[in-house]
């Protein structure tokens, strides 16, 4: 019943709160990254951006994956990762004082939020694949 439910709200990767908290947070850090200095653009700048866009893609990927329960979860897994990336360049950015450090904790939280949104999916992943 809770998985009819569930399939009634949710039509597509967009309704998922997840996804939904890792465009917001993508975007957040695109709007924080322009601070970056210059010479940064081609490293720091483009791989904390793809990183957290990454996060996106990734649900989005594993949504339509939903027909074969191991690829919906490994795609889980690499949204994961993308978020993990994107903790690891918001320390460095936070160390190199690019960002304040309450900057640096706010979003690292929201993506540690993420990371177990997407825990919590992957670990149930027989309630969200198609059968």
């Amino acid at each position: 019943e809770a998985k009819e439910a569930r399939e009634m709200l949710i039509k597509s990767h967009r309704d998922l709160a997840v996804y939904q908290n890792a465009v917001s947070a993508a975007v957040d850090v695109f709007a924080l990254s322009r601070g970056f200095p210059r010479a940064e653009l081609y490293s720091m700048t483009d791989q904390i951006r793809r990183s957290s866009r990454s996060v996106c893609a990734n649900i989005a990927e594993a949504w339509r994956k939903r027909k074969y329960q191991a690829a919906f979860a490994a795609k889980l897994s690499d949204a994961e990762t993308e978020a993990a990336e994107t903790q690891v360049w918001l320390e460095l950015a936070d160390r190199f004082a690019y960002i304040t450090s309450e900057e640096m904790r706010a979003l690292d939280d929201r993506m540690e939020h993420i990371i177990a949104q997407l825990s919590i999916m992957a670990a149930n992943a027989d309630q969200w694949t198609l059968r």
